[in-house]
């Protein structure tokens, strides 16, 4: 509650409706607030497609309306992405209060670099969708950020440590500027340890380590990319030029390979 800004308050307040997720939940925030609601109108992950149309027509006759999430930023894995695609599509102003983020408050207090990092969201719950998400995660070089919910976390936890290795630096953070905030760091193999010791409690933010820089090619690795490069009608040449500037090695290293391939 004491992450309320005055900005916040002050745009509340003078909303003609304030669209959220649960009535009840914001209605206690607006109460805290000191903020008598004209209406409170629920759009949800359930809602939001049909009450897109409604909430258009209403700013087309000059109402202001506020969106709010339950906990977190609207738009940021909740909803309000697709009514403010809407809202800036025809042509109405969309102004953004700034509120907590959980996933920039996790990644501050992982302890892991911030100065590039990806924000993955939840991801995929099962099939060919995760399976694909992890692999390419395998080998991002930023830190990563995703969210996970506490019933769901160890086999998260478990399958980031299959696919990326469970050396690799993590954070949990849970329930990020709330009453049981905690924040956890260690390897994503301790991860899953913790939580076979310590039953998962609230939403958690999970930071990992970026992947470490990838070491000097290998010769397999040279004549590999050679191979396909002259699979594709490149002479020995041209593919040995290629193969070079893209692996950063000397010209002459790749091109003595190349010869042995014709």
């Amino acid at each position: 509650m004491g992450d309320m800004a005055p900005r916040a308050v002050e745009a509340l307040a003078g909303a003609d409706v304030v669209a959220c997720e649960d009535t009840r939940r914001t209605g206690r925030l607006l109460q805290h607030a000191g903020i008598r609601a004209r209406e409170l109108l629920t759009v949800n992950d359930h809602t939001e497609a049909a009450r897109t149309a409604q909430l258009l027509e209403r700013l087309g006759r000059g109402e202001v309306v506020a969106v709010v999430s339950d906990a977190g930023m609207p738009g940021i894995s909740d909803p309000g992405e697709r009514l403010v695609r809407a809202a800036a599509a025809a042509g109405h102003v969309v102004e953004v209060v700034p509120g907590p983020s959980a996933a920039v408050a996790g990644l501050v207090a992982s302890g892991l670099a911030t100065g590039r990092f990806c924000f993955e969201g939840f991801l995929p719950r099962k099939g060919s969708g995760r399976t694909e998400r992890l692999e390419a995660l395998a080998e991002e070089r930023r830190t990563v950020v995703l969210y996970e919910a506490p019933h769901r976390l160890e086999r998260t936890l478990r399958d980031l440590a299959a696919a990326l290795g469970g050396t690799r630096r993590c954070a949990l953070a849970r329930e990020l500027t709330k009453l049981h905030e905690e924040v956890w760091r260690g390897t994503l193999d301790a991860a899953v340890a913790r939580c076979e010791a310590v039953e998962p409690r609230g939403e958690y933010v999970v930071v990992v380590d970026g992947a470490p820089a990838p070491g000097p090619p290998t010769d397999a690795q040279l004549v590999a990319a050679l191979r396909r490069e002259m699979a594709g009608g490149a002479t020995a040449r041209d593919a040995s030029i290629e193969v070079a500037r893209r692996h950063g090695v000397p010209k002459r290293r790749v091109y003595d390979l190349a010869t042995t391939l014709r």
